[in-house]
């Protein structure tokens, strides 16, 4: 991410302290300083004699700031008055967040030249001319402000449609003149004129409501007569082939 505009602008940094450093000595507690470079430039806080891995120094510096670089290199040192000084870790510090926000407290992490934890180091960054949002928004006489626009409510359930209308079939008689199609584009005849005499009967057929067919007269039969019954059951005799028939007389 790139900062324009940043070019001979004013950037305060304090060295607040470390936490948690290497220790590079054996007998006696080291004595740390922190070492910042930006671009070209070079700072170097006071030594925390006796510092231990706990160092506090709150040394404030103010870096001019170059168009395209957007971090600081830290350095931590043990100084050391018989020898040289001990190198215990360095870090870099991005300037992204102060410079479009205007304030940065984050700590940074510290590593050895092996790429090993070496403690880290807080820092407060500050910017006073970050870009900031505009908290206001003005509209023109002209221009309306956009309203979103409200949902219609659904019902949880459907509603059913309405029923339909009931509809009756109606004929239409073509020799009927006062009966009109419905496709017809011609208006209706005009009403015959009324007179005194009584009305004729009408060869048009004028539609009947719905009416249930009348109940039919079941068929009846008289019952066939009964077969006749006789007192004896026995069969009357029959006449012989040898005799002459005489008169028939009837058994009880």
């Amino acid at each position: 991410m790139s900062i324009i505009g940043i070019q001979g602008q004013i950037l305060e940094v304090t060295v607040v302290g470390c936490n948690k450093l290497k220790d590079t000595e054996w007998i006696s507690k080291q004595d740390p300083y922190v070492f910042l470079e930006y671009s070209s430039a070079q700072y170097r806080t006071k030594t925390c004699t006796d510092g231990g891995k706990n160092p506090t120094f709150n040394h404030k510096f103010k870096l001019e700031l170059i168009e395209g670089y957007v971090e600081i290199k830290i350095m931590v040192w043990n100084e050391n008055k018989v020898t040289s000084d001990k190198f215990i870790g360095s870090g870099r510090a991005l300037l992204q967040k102060v410079l479009s926000q205007g304030f940065d407290d984050d700590t940074w992490p510290l590593q050895t030249t092996s790429g090993r934890y070496a403690g880290e180091v807080k820092l407060v960054l500050h910017y006073s001319n970050a870009l900031k949002p505009a908290t206001t928004t003005s509209f023109s006489p002209s221009a309306l402000p956009y309203v979103t626009p409200s949902i219609p409510q659904v019902p949880p359930f459907p509603i059913p449609p309405p029923a339909p209308a009931a509809t009756y079939a109606v004929h239409y008689s073509s020799s009927c003149p006062y009966s009109s199609h419905p496709n017809s584009s011609y208006p209706p005849p005009p009403y015959p004129p009324t007179s005194n005499y009584p009305p004729q009967a009408s060869h048009c057929y004028h539609p009947q409501p719905n009416r249930p067919p009348p109940p039919q007269a079941s068929p009846s039969y008289p019952p066939p007569p009964y077969p006749p019954t006789y007192a004896n059951p026995r069969p009357p005799p029959q006449d012989s082939a040898y005799y002459p028939p005489g008169p028939y007389s009837e058994y009880r």
